[in-house]
């Protein structure tokens, strides 16, 4: 029996996934897209399907269509119309036909992400407050 590398075997991890991003742009959690679901996706796949382990097809399109609904779920009547649904080839960039130049036709009706607003902590102080240790 021959050993190979583990640089010589294909990986089944892809890193970060371009559904990540949507996720956040949209402001989706794992929870919005299993909500939305009609076909039994489950938190584990979805957190799977961001973080880039390799899906079957039928996976990733189970899951684009789960996000395309929870999107559409998101807009008013007027906006959806406008609203073109993601392929799954740009919402995994290993699937075959993936373009890494593809740009989102859906920028424009992307929510407006507010700024984060400080946060106390326990000891009364805000984050990124300096303290006096001495």
């Amino acid at each position: 029996m021959r050993y190979t590398s583990v640089m010589d075997e294909p990986t089944r991890d892809h890193g970060p996934q371009p559904l990540d991003r949507l996720m956040t742009q949209w402001q989706l959690t794992n929870h919005d897209l299993v909500g939305a679901s009609t076909e039994q996706l489950s938190h584990k796949q979805v957190q799977k399907a961001r973080g880039g382990r390799q899906l079957t097809l039928h996976l990733m399109q189970k899951v684009t269509r789960t996000l395309n609904a929870a999107v559409c779920m998101r807009l008013d009547k007027e906006t959806r119309a406008g609203f073109v649904e993601y392929p799954h080839r740009q919402v995994f960039n290993y699937a075959k036909n993936h373009d890494p130049a593809w740009q989102d036709p859906n920028a424009a009706l992307l929510p407006e992400v507010p700024a984060p607003a400080p946060c106390a902590t326990s000891h009364g102080q805000w984050v990124g407050e300096a303290t006096d240790l001495g």
